[in-house]
């Protein structure tokens, strides 16, 4: 079968903010980029991150870098590479000042200065007061930040494939990357794309979840791809769940409200949080809010008539604070919740949200193998960045704010860093002669499968799996039997059949692609969790309730061919500064 090969500098898969700050970098540079996406750049995920991005521009109380980095590796419950962090949290600054300039509409305070708002896990002097430190547009600062970043790559003639979907990496026989073959979704045409150095930004895969916060496109492709071509995925047991999601929807409320002064009540009206976290109280950090919840629900404190929700109340903030600061809020609490938050409180119930794992990468967001060496060996050709990336700024768990952050400051990194590269290397390498076997070989499966299972059935089975044995709260009986069920689903999913064999926005046809890529997050994620014994971050065991820093103050690695758990330790030395050693993690 005769595939169509096209040659560009960069192919980067995914055009949420981290591709596109990437693209920006590297189209301006006057190299030939492509941008590959399942949708149309402006309706990637980014577009849901609603509440801000971190910076400590201290425009409303005193703020420095120093205590953005301390409160990220205490987020990260001391599992973030400190090296990492410093390197992001020191250029927060200019990021957003950069944002700005870009033309991005951040709302203003009476000084004309970008307006800052609290949110959760950030603080002052080391673990002080609260902090405002997230840098906002009203609650639609992900919206905002894509469309500016669209306009800006548009001015500097990026190239967008537009309902594309990335498939298979091409590798040759000395692992480099030199390519991805790639599937137009209106035609079924599958094409060799190739380049001299390739970017995935494909986002997360919280759809492996039925439950949660990600947009249906949010299936962890670049980490199945990568999974697919012997690369190990990193700390995919450490999945943070928002503590607000619409109850029985999943749409997600933004931390925003709590950073504007609302505030979660149980079925008694009690504001339950102080118990949990009495200096933080509703700002703690997330893992810990949804853990709080969790316990307020088992308790029998929940709202409803199952009893199986919570409230957040935001009716006392006063309907100007809520029109002009979260209107987007109020527009989804109207249209899911079928409720106005300016007269009563919002449903809410704890909801799969973010991937701290994904393609391990060092700070320059360049792929690397674990070979135990320093620095690690890197995958020649193979970049990721944003949340299919794990650099790790994020460790067990993610303060609320820093994922914008960590978008645009890696984006910005894997350009510059391509940008060197490429000047090193400035030719394509030959494609191998087998360079579309795989990918041609799984459309043959999919497309001749006869007798099999449905898709649906069988991505229902795989959530069911996720949500009833690798949830909020984990259980070593619950986990052995997720770890023998996840690996019936994958057998199930290698039996799947597309009924409809038409090839013209032919969904069953992506489904399946996309199914087959989130079994490897769920059994990466599943065989992870088992094997961690210990709580850490989003990681909550209820037979090893304490963190355990003697044994498991390290990353996992797992590799898909022989479902095999590999680790390796935490960076905890940083650039320039002092190390912040573990300690106890109290808000």
């Amino acid at each position: 079968m005769a595939i169509t090969k096209r040659k560009f500098d960069v192919v980067i898969v995914g055009s949420g903010g981290a591709g596109m700050r990437a693209a920006l970098q590297l189209s301006e540079a006057g190299l030939k980029v492509a941008v590959l996406s399942k949708v149309f750049p402006t309706r990637s995920h980014t577009v849901s991150a609603q509440g801000g991005i971190a910076a400590a521009l201290g425009n409303v109380t005193e703020d420095n870098w120093h205590w953005h980095m301390y409160d990220t590796v205490k987020g990260s419950d001391y599992l973030g590479d400190q090296d990492a962090i410093e390197f992001m949290c020191r250029q927060a600054n200019e990021v957003v000042y950069e944002l700005e300039h870009f033309g991005m509409p951040f709302d203003r305070l009476d000084n004309g200065k970008i307006y800052q708002r609290p949110f959760g896990g950030q603080s002052q002097n080391f673990g002080g007061a609260q902090a405002t430190r997230s840098c906002a547009s009203a609650d639609r600062t992900g919206h905002a930040m894509l469309h500016t970043l669209y306009q800006r790559n548009v001015s500097a003639n990026t190239q967008f494939f537009i309902e594309w979907m990335g498939l298979d990496l091409i590798r040759d026989q000395q692992g480099d990357v030199l390519g991805v073959t790639a599937l137009e979704m209106e035609t079924g045409e599958i094409m060799i794309l190739q380049a001299k150095a390739t970017l995935f930004a494909t986002g997360g895969g919280g759809r492996i979840f039925q439950a949660s916060t990600n947009a249906f496109i949010n299936t962890g492709d670049g980490l199945g791809m990568a999974a697919r071509a012997d690369i190990p995925l990193q700390d995919m047991e450490f999945w943070q769940f928002h503590p607000t999601g619409v109850h029985s929807v999943g749409v997600l409320i933004s931390e925003a409200v709590r950073g504007e002064g609302g505030y979660l009540l149980n079925t008694n009206g009690e504001r339950f949080m102080e118990r949990y976290a009495p200096n933080a109280k509703d700002l703690a950090s997330r893992d810990v809010v949804s853990r709080a919840m969790t316990i307020e629900i088992k308790e029998g404190r929940g709202c409803g008539k199952n009893a199986d929700h919570l409230l957040l109340k935001l009716d006392h903030l006063g309907s100007d604070v809520i029109l002009s600061k979260l209107p987007g809020i109020r527009e989804l609490a109207r249209k899911f919740a079928r409720i106005d938050p300016i007269n009563e409180p919002i449903p809410v119930v704890p909801t799969a949200h973010y991937m701290m794992g994904g393609i391990p990468t060092n700070r320059h967001s360049q792929v690397v193998m674990p070979y135990k060496t320093s620095p690690e060996e890197v995958v020649t050709g193979f970049y990721a960045v944003g949340e299919c990336a794990c650099v790790s700024v994020h460790g067990a768990n993610r303060l609320g704010t820093n994922s914008l952050l960590d978008i645009v400051v890696f984006g910005r990194s894997a350009g510059i860093q391509i940008i060197k590269d490429l000047k090193k290397n400035p030719h394509h390498k030959p494609l191998p002669q087998d360079a579309a076997d795989k990918t041609l070989a799984r459309i043959s499966r999919l497309d001749n499968q006869k007798n099999g299972e449905s898709i649906a059935s069988v991505g229902h089975e795989l959530h069911k799996t996720m949500d009833n044995y690798c949830g909020v709260f984990r259980f070593a009986d619950t986990l052995a039997q997720g770890v023998t069920k996840i690996n019936q689903v994958a057998e199930q999913v290698s039996n799947t059949e597309i009924k409809d064999k038409s090839k013209v926005f032919n969904t069953a046809r992506i489904e399946a692609l996309e199914l087959e890529n989130l079994i490897e997050l769920a059994m990466a994620t599943m065989i992870s969790a088992e094997a961690r014994n210990e709580s850490r971050g989003a990681h909550a065991r209820d037979d090893f309730p304490e963190r355990d820093d003697n044994n498991w103050l390290k990353h996992t690695l797992f590799f898909s061919k022989d479902k095999r758990l590999d680790y390796k330790p935490v960076r905890l030395k940083p650039l320039t500064v002092a190390s912040f050693p573990p300690k106890p993690r109290t808000y």
